[in-house]
């Protein structure tokens, strides 16, 4: 038997070892050392300020070597006064075919400005669809409803220029959050379903109640809790609203075709199953794919990562008039 207490670790605090099968740049991307956050008070409003120019400054250059390098244009429009990035991938078709609105991740904090360009452009490329990705506002500015706000108003717009069966909605991570959000938003108004849903690792319940909040604390690349920020981002109302935490909201059967991805060493694994069950229970067609050692966001651009941009590709084209 084998002693687990002589196992050997990684550097990063509390991992363990990557299991075999693995390709050598998932493995690199394991051993990336933890980025460590540390978070104001919610009452700390400048400190709040520095921190998202800090990060955003920072996750600026981590990424400037992602994706693959080829030219992606990209436009910068005003939609009802919100701030939205249109992006056509190399792939990307011309008119008659699917298109994607995109919410970026960031901890419904970071993000903004280039770095949503710049995740849009990612988005279009794994897709192969032309994109709008959705500047939307954030706290400390900017705290709830106005994200939502802002996805609903794109949305909107969308529909008067797009068939909803045309349209694609994405969300990775906090943006997950909101295309989620969205559609249960878009319900209660009256509004068309899209033609289908892709989230990708969704932080889709604030108050962490699921499992993976503490048995994969120390693990992933995300800080153990983010109750702090989520309580920034909520301004006062309770984490467990439905246009907060979506995988709370009474009814989930409108939701279109969704594709839920997520990994075994993703902090947000629990809320991306619970969401999964919750629409299949309902009768949605709903998708769960899970990476094997997979961490929050995936692995970088490791051919795992590519194996799981391909079911998408697949996914959409499934669901939408491409």
């Amino acid at each position: 038997m084998r002693d687990h207490a002589s196992a050997p670790v990684h550097a990063r605090t509390g991992e363990f070892p990557p299991p075999a099968g693995l390709s050598a740049e998932a493995v690199r991307g394991l051993e990336k050392p933890r980025q460590d956050i540390q978070f104001p008070a919610v009452d700390d409003y400048a400190g709040w300020q520095e921190l998202v120019r800090t990060w955003d400054s920072e996750a600026r250059t981590r990424l400037a070597g992602m994706g693959s390098g080829r030219p992606v244009d990209s436009s910068e429009v005003d939609i009802d006064g919100v701030s939205v990035y249109v992006v056509r991938a190399p792939e990307a078709g011309d008119g008659g075919t699917a298109v994607q609105l995109y919410f970026h991740g960031g901890a419904l904090i970071f993000g903004s400005g280039e770095m949503c360009r710049f995740a849009g452009g990612l988005a279009g490329e794994s897709s192969g669809l032309k994109t709008y990705a959705v500047d939307y506002r954030m706290p400390p500015e900017h705290p709830y409803p106005a994200a939502l706000d802002d996805a609903v108003t794109v949305y909107r717009r969308l529909l008067d220029a797009y068939d909803p069966r045309d349209i694609v909605v994405t969300g990775a991570s906090a943006g997950g959050n909101i295309a989620a959000a969205l559609l249960v938003r878009a319900h209660d108004e009256g509004l068309p379903m899209p033609a289908a849903a892709v989230l990708l690792t969704p932080e889709v319940d604030l108050t962490e109640s699921g499992d993976t909040h503490r048995t994969l604390a120390g693990i992933d690349e995300l800080p153990p809790s983010l109750e702090v920020v989520n309580l920034l981002y909520a301004a006062g109302r309770p984490l467990d609203e439905p246009y907060l935490s979506p995988l709370f909201a009474d009814d989930l059967s409108h939701f279109p075709p969704t594709y839920l991805q997520s990994g075994t060493r993703d902090t947000l694994l629990s809320g991306t199953v619970r969401m999964h069950r919750r629409l299949r229970t309902v009768g949605v067609p709903a998708e769960l794919h899970v990476g094997e050692a997979m961490p929050h966001g995936g692995f970088g651009g490791a051919p795992e990562d590519q194996e799981l941009e391909a079911e998408v590709r697949r996914f959409i084209a499934t669901h939408t008039r491409c």
